[in-house]
C-alpha cells in the first residue's frame, strides 16, 4: 500500500477530500453487524474467504471497471478452485498488483486455508468464496443488495467464519 506521501499531488489531493463513509454495526441487524462472537472452537468451524481483490474466473464476466461508482456485484469461487485461474480485475490505482499476480493467496490464501484444515486448525472449508470489486465509491448497491445475498449463500453453507481480505 502506497504511503500518502509517495502519491502524486492529485491523488493526494482526491484521498484528503474523499467523503468516506462510515457504518457503525447495529446489534441484531445483518447488514451493519461486522463482528458476531464465535459459538464454537475455531477447529469445528467451517471457513469461507471474501476479497476486494475483484477477482474472478474464467467465464465469469469480469468487474465492469467502467462503472463510475464502482461494480457492486460479486463472484462466487468454488472451493477447488486452482488459483492461477483467477483474473483479476481491479480498477484502483491505489496498491501494486504485481504480488497478488504472482500468488493469488495473497487476496484469496485458499491454499492456506487447505494447510489449516490438514493441520486440524479449522473444521472444514467452505464451498464457495466470494469476491467484490474493490474501490466502490458508491456502496449503496452492495450494501443493500450484493452483501445481503451473498450473506444468505454463506448461510446456506453453514459457514461460521468469514474471512475478508481487502484491497
Amino acid at each position: 500500500m502506497a504511503r500518502m506521501d509517495e502519491l502524486d499531488l492529485p491523488e493526494r489531493l482526491f484521498l484528503k477530500g474523499y467523503p468516506f463513509k462510515r457504518f457503525a454495526p447495529r446489534p441484531n441487524d445483518p447488514v451493519t453487524t461486522t463482528m458476531t462472537p464465535l459459538r464454537k472452537p475455531l477447529a469445528e468451524c467451517t471457513v469461507a474467504l471474501a476479497t476486494t481483490a475483484g477477482l474472478s474466473l474464467p467465464g465469469q464476466p469480469p468487474f465492469d471497471k467502467t462503472i463510475k461508482l464502482g461494480d457492486s456485484s460479486f463472484r462466487e469461487i468454488p472451493s477447488y478452485v486452482s488459483l492461477e485461474w483467477l483474473e483479476m480485475n481491479h480498477r484502483s490505482w491505489a496498491f501494486d498488483y504485481r504480488g497478488v499476480l504472482r500468488d493469488r493467496n495473497l487476496a484469496l490464501p485458499l491454499d492456506r486455508l487447505r494447510e489449516m484444515q490438514k493441520r486440524g486448525e479449522i473444521g472444514a472449508i467452505a464451498p464457495h468464496h466470494y469476491s467484490f470489486m474493490g474501490s466502490i465509491v458508491g456502496p449503496a448497491k452492495l450494501i443493500k443488495a450484493s452483501a445481503p445475498e451473498v450473506a444468505r449463500r454463506l448461510v446456506a453453507d453453514s459457514v461460521d467464519v468469514v474471512l475478508l481480505t481487502p484491497f
